[in-house]
Parts: C-alpha cells; sequence; structure tokens
C-alpha cells in the first residue's frame, strides 16, 4: 500500500497543477477579449489626427487593464500614461457624495437636515426648504446661471453665492425633492455644508476622509494659482495634460482650472487612471479597509430618485438601463477635458476614461464596452 502513496501524491500534484494551467489559460483568454472589445471601441477616438490623448483603466476578474493614447501634452510630445493626471471635472462629485455618504454613516450629518441648519445665513423662501438629501442626487430643483449656458461672463465671491441662493425663485411647479434637475450650483453649495460641519476646507475632508483611507495617492484637489492653473508641486505639474478644445485648440495654461466660483476650494480635481482605478476596485470589490468608508461607497450607488423607465439618480451616480445591463456611471466634462466612470456591479466590471480634450465621446463606454463587457 505505502509504495504506492508517492504515486497517489504525484498525481494529485499534478491534477492541482493542470487545474491552475486551465484557470491561468481561463484567465488570459478573458483578459484577451477583455482587450479586444475595448481596443476596438477606444481606439478610433484617439487616433493621431485627434487633439490630445486617452487613458482607461478597466477592472474585471480582479485584475486592472490599461490603455493609453496620444499626448498629454501635443507640443512637448510628451505621451499619456497610466500615471498621466487629467481633469475630473464633474467626476469630483463622487468625491463630494461620499463625503456626505460617510457622514450619515458616522450619524454626523442626516440625509433630511435642511441646509440652513448647517448654513444659517440660508433664509430664503426656497433654499431654506432644500435638503443635504437633495442636493445631493440633484433633486433640490435649484438651477443658477452657472449651471447651464448662457454662462455668465463673472465669477461669484461666496457671498455673492449666498446671496443668488436666498434670492432663487424656482420655474412653476419645482419643488425639492420632485424633480430631478443636474445641478452644479448644488454640489458647490454641498461643499460649503461640509466644510462647515467639518470646520475644514474640503480638500483637506477628501484627503483625510477617503484619499489616505483608499491609498489614492496621485489624486488632488490643489489651490487656484495666479494664472488660474493648479498650485501644485513642480514633479505634479510635469505629469498634468495640457487641456484642447474638440477641434485642437489648446485651453488654458497645463492644470487649468475653470470655475465660476472665487472662493477656496471650488476649482478642479485631477487623477490618474491608476488612481481611479483603486476607485473602480473600492467599489466593485469593497477592498475597504475602514467598514464606514465602505457602507458609504456602495451608498452613493444607490439609486434615489426615478427619472423614468431607462434612468435613474443615486448620490452623484446615475442608473441607466442598456440592453438588459444596468450601468451605474458618471460622466464629465469641460471644454478641455471629458472624463468617465462606469461600474457593472452585478458583474464587477468598471471603467475609467480620462481625455484632455472637450466633447470626447465618453457615452461609447455606457452604450457599447460595458453592455459588452456584461455578455462576456
Amino acid at each position: 500500500m505505502k509504495q504506492w502513496l508517492p504515486v497517489r501524491i504525484a498525481a494529485v500534484v499534478l491534477a492541482v497543477a493542470a487545474s491552475a494551467l486551465a484557470g491561468a489559460r481561463a484567465d488570459s483568454d478573458m483578459d484577451a477579449l477583455i482587450r479586444d472589445i475595448v481596443a476596438t471601441e477606444l481606439a478610433p477616438t484617439a487616433t493621431t489626427a485627434d487633439p490630445g490623448g486617452l487613458a482607461a483603466a478597466v477592472y474585471a476578474g480582479g485584475r486592472f487593464t490599461f490603455f493609453n493614447y496620444g499626448f498629454a501634452d501635443t507640443a512637448a510630445k510628451r505621451p499619456v500614461t497610466s500615471d498621466t493626471l487629467f481633469n475630473l471635472a464633474s467626476l469630483r462629485k463622487l468625491f463630494e457624495a461620499t463625503l456626505v455618504a460617510l457622514a450619515t454613516e458616522r450619524g454626523e450629518l442626516r440625509l433630511d437636515d435642511p441646509v440652513g441648519k448647517i448654513l444659517p445665513e440660508l433664509h430664503g423662501d426656497y433654499i431654506s426648504h432644500v435638503t443635504v438629501g437633495e442636493l445631493v442626487n440633484h433633486t433640490s430643483g435649484l438651477l443658477l446661471p452657472t449651471d447651464h449656458p448662457p454662462w455668465p461672463n463673472e465669477t461669484f465671491s461666496r457671498d455673492q453665492f449666498i446671496a443668488m441662493l436666498n434670492a432663487w425663485t424656482p420655474p412653476a411647479g419645482v419643488q425639492p425633492g420632485k424633480q430631478r434637475i443636474y445641478s452644479h450650483a448644488g454640489y458647490v453649495l454641498l461643499q460649503l455644508v461640509l466644510e462647515r460641519r467639518y470646520r475644514m476646507p474640503i480638500a483637506a475632508l477628501i484627503e483625510s476622509r477617503i484619499l489616505k483611507p483608499l491609498g489614492m495617492t496621485s489624486t488632488f484637489v490643489p489651490d487656484r494659482g495666479e494664472d488660474n492653473s493648479a498650485a501644485m508641486m513642480p514633479e505634479i505639474m510635469q505629469r498634468m495634460v495640457q487641456g484642447y478644445s474638440h477641434d485642437g485648440a489648446p485651453i488654458g495654461p497645463i492644470g487649468n482650472q475653470q470655475s465660476y466660483y472665487d472662493f477656496p476650494g471650488t476649482g478642479q480635481m485631477f487623477s490618474s487612471a491608476r488612481d481611479l482605478g483603486i476607485l473602480l476596485r473600492a467599489y466593485l470589490d469593497g477592498g475597504v479597509i475602514d467598514p464606514e468608508l465602505r457602507a458609504a461607497l456602495q451608498m452613493t450607488m444607490r439609486e434615489s430618485f426615478r427619472v423614468d423607465a431607462k434612468f435613474g439618480q443615486a448620490m452623484a451616480w446615475e442608473h441607466v438601463r442598456v440592453d438588459g445591463v444596468t450601468v451605474i456611471d458618471k460622466p464629465g466634462g469641460l471644454n478641455n477635458a471629458s472624463a468617465y466612470i462606469g461600474l457593472v456591479p452585478a458583474r464587477r466590471f468598471g471603467i475609467v476614461l480620462l481625455a484632455n480634450r472637450g466633447d470626447y465621446p465618453h457615452e461609447i463606454a455606457r452604450y457599447r464596452i460595458l453592455p459588452a463587457l456584461a455578455r462576456l
């Protein structure tokens, strides 16, 4: 009997090795399929004839795949890499929404708190009825001149912004919590709510409560310099993109920040595809040590307002039904930047797209790439 033991052990070892090899081949095949799907869609949108460049990160099956095209700075022929820093535009709203969710998890804020409870200077007839929860899911009804064309020519101080909110009256039929109206001003107000509640600048709140716990070391909310660019260390600035219009004209300096508000914290946020990949993993795999932060990230993705049969609104995130697949995503854009993050939580797939040009067609991720990945 004993003489068969080594044979049996060898057979087990061979079986385990064969199983591991088969698993590795399956993973390799899946990686190849993912690369084919994503590259087929992205490559035609970032050719040598297109301005700037594109960085993408795909998270699937617990692994990352990165894609890079074009230039961070065309004049300098500096190529885009997975560590290039892009303007996130409205993707910043995901971080502020997470701060709100984390505050509710810790009992520090309530979604039904009126904003005037935290900011007593808000006493207008309409704004005094708006709640924190209505700001974070775009149901406040607010629609200020800074939210839509024709854009104003001036910028606004904090006092002027508060005065606008106090004076604002809605169109007929608009009420807090009764409709979804996308509002940049609502998130600027949310910044002030968070800063007042914690007596800390918004950049410090994002850094201490989200970025450090997740290990995101290449995501920044910088101060604005005199030339309206990000005020950062030279080694960080060297990683930032030059922004371009959709037709290739450079817009602003490297690290350009745009805002209709001239008080601290209202500029742009910057990050890389690699760093946002960490965020993808946190949303999809719950790879977060802090249980309250993990719960907060999940909370932000829950639909809280149904728009119609196809669309729903969560805390900053949007829900879209596409070919039987629920995509949860957030697009963002300026005249010199485009950004997108999209998830299919049911399949643990996610994608980040960052481009340094305005009007990049990031809807291909929502309507083509993510549904295709979900069918694998």
